[in-house]
């Protein structure tokens, strides 16, 4: 899992290289935004954006 500070931005700027988006972006209680993003290669990151 990878730590970012705006997952939006980082999300569109990985789609724009072919990355996609298997599920919604979910927030987690009020603390983090978690994601999934599976690349070109089929390798499977995750991301999470700490928020509040």
């Amino acid at each position: 899992m990878f730590a970012v500070d705006d997952i939006d931005d980082i999300v569109d700027r990985l789609r724009t290289h072919g990355a996609e988006l298997p599920d919604e972006i979910a927030q987690y209680e009020s603390t983090y935004r978690l994601c999934y993003l599976r690349g070109s290669a089929g390798i499977i990151v995750a991301l999470a954006e700490q928020i509040g």
